[in-house]
């Protein structure tokens, strides 16, 4: 294709970067906004090893826990988090599935309204549960959304 003919526009999907600081190692989260999902990555050294989808649309019976204004930072109960990709054993698993159901929840909270699918992509070098880690972890997240 001739250069002339290229036109640059800027990607058509909404996207921020964010970096920061989890269990002591500079991580970059980003997010995605397409019109079906919505992707989030949380990456330590340009990896990405584990892939986990949470639908954010709920089941008539979870709406009266939505309408609920609790800001509480436990997971929303309807939620279900799904590994699409990776693992790493059922300890690293869970964990994983923990951070993108609370990813999902504060999605959730903040717009009751949301139907689309979140998707976590979790690229962490160790991925332990500890609290401290946790928080830096929800608050670099909170940063891109």
């Amino acid at each position: 294709m001739d250069a002339s003919q290229v036109v640059e526009e800027p990607f058509p999907a909404q996207s921020k970067v964010a970096t920061g600081s989890v269990d002591g190692i500079p991580t970059e989260a980003s997010v995605l906004h397409f019109s079906d999902k919505i992707l989030i990555t949380l990456s330590q050294e340009g990896r990405l090893s584990q892939w986990i989808q949470v639908p954010l649309s709920a089941p008539s019976s979870a709406t009266v826990d939505m309408a609920l204004s609790n800001p509480s930072l436990l997971p929303m109960s309807h939620l279900t988090p799904k590994t699409l990709l990776g693992g790493g054993g059922e300890e690293r698993e869970s964990l994983a599935q923990l951070y993108a159901v609370q990813i999902a929840s504060h999605i959730a909270r903040r717009n009751p309204d949301e139907q689309r699918t979140l998707v976590v992509g979790l690229g962490l070098k160790t991925l332990k549960p500890d609290r401290e880690a946790f928080f830096d972890v929800i608050e670099l997240i909170q940063k891109v959304l």
